[in-house]
């Protein structure tokens, strides 16, 4: 409307004023709703050319978009297992910490489980304790087959003195059977040192390996039961919780709800131009948004990033080849805004949507020493025309709510 308005302004009027004051030629009169497209030929074809030009200058150098939201992160509340809900510590909505318990599930296997790991290291300790007086018992007995053992070495050694002095006086067999005794003797006091040896073994070492794998399947079991509590990963807040006690949680088929995390993304616009502009969209780049949540304002953006990539022309390898009219939507350009001003976009609702326009700057191009005269003025054309582009969102800005309550009657 704008852009014909501008440019009847410059053909029609003209050729009319002409019609009027150099011919004589009257509305009503030599001018009627009949003949006016002969009388104002000239000026009407103008005028169509003029605003068609126009309009394609600002919409392909001062993009606009409808394609506008303010989207925000949310964090799915997944059990690590499955499970029936047994306890529910939030509402339908409210706000978490980091750490906060949402709701537990049944926990009596893993319970079970603790309780046992826990039985087995008290018995492990028992056996530590009877192993302590196995070792004294082993040790009074290894004294014994010691004394027993001397005691069957002085004998005989007494008898061979004997013999040694008066040959004969002590029979040969008397000194073989103290020598077989003192033989067996010694091998007792072998066999007491090894079950000596091996309560110290089961003391110091096999219990201790037994305990500290009682102990890591404690712990393994105390994991598995916190599991059951699932928390609050970050600071958020929680909508449309409708998790009841007694229903069933599982990672894969069914997640208890959603987290969305403070300040999730609340900071950035993503707006989604036309493919045809992607020579034109650049960093840094000023632009202008009003969204339906915040009615009769223009926030001032800038861009702060352009995706190389369009979101319609991705795949996943398959067994199938691509064919490419399956593609139905050509896709747009994602963009994203971020207000010029700190605290531009705070009070809007996240997930609002909005309409951007985008106004590209030449300075850099005028300023060059090698532009010709001409272009820096073509150049300053394009500029100007942002102008039409600025009002036309301004008008929006007015509308907007009307055809929200009105036209449509929701928000």
């Amino acid at each position: 409307m704008f852009e014909l308005i501008i440019c009847s302004s410059l053909t029609i009027l003209p050729d009319y004023l002409f019609r009027r004051y150099v011919q004589g030629k009257r509305i009503g009169h030599e001018i009627t709703f009949y003949s006016v497209w002969f009388e104002l030929r000239w000026g009407i074809t103008l005028c169509l050319l003029l605003t068609v030009s126009l309009i394609t200058t600002v919409f392909y150098n001062h993009p606009a978009t409808t394609n506008v939201t303010l989207f925000f992160r949310t964090v799915p509340i997944i059990s690590e297992g499955t499970g029936r809900v047994a306890e529910v510590f939030v509402g339908v909505s409210g706000p978490v910490t980091k750490g906060q318990p949402i709701f537990r599930l049944d926990s009596s296997k893993q319970e079970a489980d603790v309780e046992t790991s826990r039985r087995k290291i008290t018995e492990i300790d028992a056996q530590m304790a009877v192993a302590r007086t196995d070792l004294l018992k082993a040790e009074s007995q290894l004294e014994e087959s010691k004394s027993s053992y001397q005691q069957a070495i002085d004998e005989l050694e007494t008898k061979q003195e004997l013999q040694r002095r008066s040959p004969g006086i002590v029979p040969t067999r008397d000194i073989e059977k103290l020598q077989n005794i003192a033989d067996g003797r010694r091998a007792g006091v072998t066999t007491a040192e090894s079950a000596k040896k091996s309560v110290e073994e089961r003391i110091n070492t096999l219990l201790p390996a037994e305990k500290a794998t009682a102990e890591a399947q404690l712990a393994q079991a105390q994991v598995e039961l916190n599991k059951t509590v699932i928390r609050a990963g970050v600071d958020g807040r929680v909508e449309q919780f409708g998790l009841r006690v007694g229903d069933i949680v599982t990672p894969i088929m069914r997640s208890a709800g959603v987290l969305i995390p403070k300040d999730a993304g609340q900071k950035t616009l993503f707006a989604g131009f036309a493919q045809i502009e992607a020579q034109i969209m650049k960093d840094g780049m000023l632009a202008e948004v009003t969204c339906t949540a915040k009615p009769f304002t223009v926030i001032p953006m800038v861009v702060t990033g352009v995706q190389d990539y369009i979101a319609a022309g991705q795949f996943r390898g398959g067994e199938q080849l691509i064919d490419a009219q399956q593609a139905a939507k050509s896709g747009t350009l994602l963009t994203l805004l971020e207000p010029l001003y700190e605290g531009g976009i705070d009070d809007i609702t996240p997930g609002s949507s909005c309409i951007a326009n985008a106004y590209s700057n030449n300075h850099e191009k005028i300023a060059a020493p090698g532009t010709s005269t001409l272009t820096r003025i073509g150049l300053h054309i394009v500029d100007e025309t942002a102008l039409i582009h600025a009002l036309i969102l301004r008008l929006q800005a007015l509308v907007l709510p009307f055809q929200a309550l009105v036209f449509k009657g929701h928000g």
